[in-house]
């Protein structure tokens, strides 16, 4: 059976990229967050086919499970300061064009209750 884990940056993307979509809209702004990840992230030129074609054919009832195991995928790989930057670019993402969906929302809160420090 084939290895599908995204390594860290993928898993980033992939999150970014579907809390883009969630609200069915996608703004310059919004854009804009995205290539920012992509240039911190890709300091060499990747091609990002494969990933796109996977979103792309992903049904919004399978958003949030793709979501998840993008989330697990990178918390695997990132260290704590790597996770606070993915957070604060998917905020980032969220505001971009002003509103903050009811759907942006949930998402971000699957985000921060996966990464949340066990107490």
């Amino acid at each position: 059976m084939p290895n599908n884990r995204m390594n860290k940056t993928m898993a980033g993307y992939h999150i970014l990229m579907i809390l883009s979509a969630v609200d069915y809209r996608f703004s310059m702004q919004e854009d804009i967050v995205i290539r920012d990840y992509l240039v911190h992230e890709f300091p060499f030129h990747v091609s990002l086919d494969r990933a796109m074609s996977i979103i792309s054919n992903l049904k919004p009832e399978d958003w949030e499970q793709h979501y998840s195991i993008a989330i697990d995928d990178f918390y695997d790989d990132a260290t704590s300061e790597e996770r606070m930057k993915l957070l604060d670019f998917a905020v980032q993402l969220c505001k971009a064009d002003n509103v903050i969906t009811k759907t942006e929302n949930y998402f971000l809160n699957i985000l921060f209750e996966a990464w949340r420090p066990q107490e």
